[in-house]
């Protein structure tokens, strides 16, 4: 109705991807997962086990997954339009979960894999569901 303010909710962003549950628009993530690494060399010893030196940290992964479906409010054909350009755009973006950053800069869209769940009588989307990997992005 006009003139009512609904409430917003931010979960979080990707760049211009705002994870969002709202009035007519709900764009959340799911099965978030981050890993995170170190990186080591082996030195060979001859007649002994090798010797590991720590070289420092590797950079971070995260996984996550966003469904868009019609009766959210969105359009998931433009919502994977829109991943998929900034997938081919090679940006790097800023994550940010719960009012946070998260890791220590940017990061980059390594894989992006789509689920075309349901598709209308003429081909429309109806519901549909993607995969996001990032990596961190270090200058």
């Amino acid at each position: 109705m006009a003139g009512q303010n609904y409430v917003m909710s931010k979960i979080g962003s990707l760049g211009p991807v705002v994870f969002v549950v709202a009035e007519g628009a709900i764009r959340t993530i799911d099965e978030f997962n981050r890993s995170s690494s170190t990186r080591w060399a082996q030195h060979d010893i001859i007649g002994h086990k090798p010797k590991k030196e720590y070289l420092g940290p590797g950079v971070d992964s995260v996984t996550f997954s966003v469904r868009f479906a019609a009766a959210f409010g969105l359009n998931p054909r433009k919502e994977l339009d829109r991943l998929t350009e900034l997938d081919r755009a090679g940006k790097a973006l800023p994550l940010i979960i719960g009012r946070k950053g998260i890791g220590v800069g940017l990061w980059v869209i390594t894989s992006l894999s789509q689920d075309w769940n349901v598709l209308d009588n003429m081909g429309n989307i109806v519901d549909a569901q993607a995969t996001i990997t990032l990596e961190e992005y270090v200058k």
